[in-house]
């Protein structure tokens, strides 16, 4: 019968088409030439019809079943140059090739600041603590003896929720939250992040991380505190650096002291760091004032202490020479993984 020789010459051509299909589009190709829209295969349909009725079903069997060969045939060539495909591109190891460098992760250098500060204060018999960095206005301002028309409360200089809350301007409330819950003495640190309108510049920024100390007790005096600053200032800068302080003022303290470090930029000679003092202005601090221990339910006349804060940003440009403050939050590797 000439239609099943024809049936017969379709799927040999296709079968050795395909053995030598080498991608998908040969295959697709083969697949147009034979089953598609235009094929040889699909041409012989019509023909289907005049064929003799007696021999319809040996002439359709052989029709269909040549079509399913085809189908079967074309699916076993796409798998076949699929699963080269994914041979060839898989990745070869070699085993003589040098290992490949993984680049560890390291502390922010403000971090490893503020870790360094914590263990000197806790070598000296501190204990490290922390509050919330949304605070009332009575722990950032009422209880610290800050009056009421103080610059520091307006919204200027404060970042205010519409509760009346407010974004920490600094870690003293840590301190209030600690007198009020606990009899002296009281030894603490309070390190954390604050928060202030500040326009950014190469000492300033709207956050900022802050370590702050409280020592209260029977018989504490300001020698007591230079003590403790001079003490870290050698642990932290080592020897060479100097230290001066000077009469200062705060609500929260008195009388109170700022503390000063010999600028390392210039080695005290001036520079847009130093505003050309020579000086870098590090500690602000002084015995704490009577007002603030009678606000937490302390006698100030069985009891006194000092207090002091300091910035985390300034100390580690100080130790580690670094002109801008905003170098910190950039996020620039070639910066970070100097530290």
């Amino acid at each position: 019968m000439e239609l099943l020789d024809q049936i017969q010459t379709i799927v040999k051509e296709a079968e050795a088409a395909l053995a030598s299909a080498k991608s998908e589009n040969d295959v697709e190709a083969v697949r147009a030439k034979t089953i598609g829209r235009n094929g040889a295969f699909t041409a012989l349909g019509p023909m289907m019809g005049k064929v003799p009725p007696e021999q319809k079903p040996v002439a359709g069997k052989a029709f269909n079943e040549a079509k399913q060969l085809l189908l079967a045939k074309l699916e076993e060539a796409k798998n076949r140059i699929a699963d080269s495909v994914a041979e060839n591109s898989a990745e070869k190891i070699d085993v003589t090739l040098p290992g490949r460098k993984w680049h560890a992760g390291r502390k922010h250098p403000v971090c490893q600041t503020f870790d360094e500060c914590c263990n000197i204060f806790r070598r000296m018999g501190f204990i490290a603590t922390s509050g919330p960095e949304i605070e009332t206005v009575f722990n950032n301002f009422d209880a610290l003896n800050a009056p009421a028309d103080h610059p520091s409360r307006s919204m200027i200089d404060t970042f205010y929720f519409e509760d009346g809350r407010i974004m920490r301007s600094h870690t003293s409330p840590v301190q209030i939250r600690t007198m009020l819950g606990q009899k002296p003495p009281v030894r603490i640190v309070a390190p954390g992040r604050c928060y202030r309108r500040d326009t950014p510049d190469a000492t300033h920024g709207v956050y900022f991380h802050q370590i702050e100390g409280l020592y209260i007790d029977t018989d504490v005096s300001l020698a007591d505190l230079k003590s403790t600053l001079m003490t870290f200032a050698a642990e932290f800068f080592g020897e060479g650096v100097k230290v001066r302080m000077r009469p200062s003022f705060f609500p929260f303290t008195e009388p109170s002291v700022e503390c000063d470090f010999t600028c390392v930029m210039c080695g005290g000679k001036g520079c847009k760091v130093c505003k050309n003092s020579g000086w870098i202005e590090c500690v602000g601090a002084g015995m704490v004032n009577p007002n603030v221990l009678k606000n937490v339910g302390y006698d100030p006349e069985t009891c006194q202490g000092f207090a002091f804060g300091m910035g985390i940003e300034r100390l580690t440009m100080i130790k580690h020479r670094i002109e801008d403050l905003r170098l910190f939050s950039e996020n620039d590797v070639r910066f970070l993984e100097q530290f």
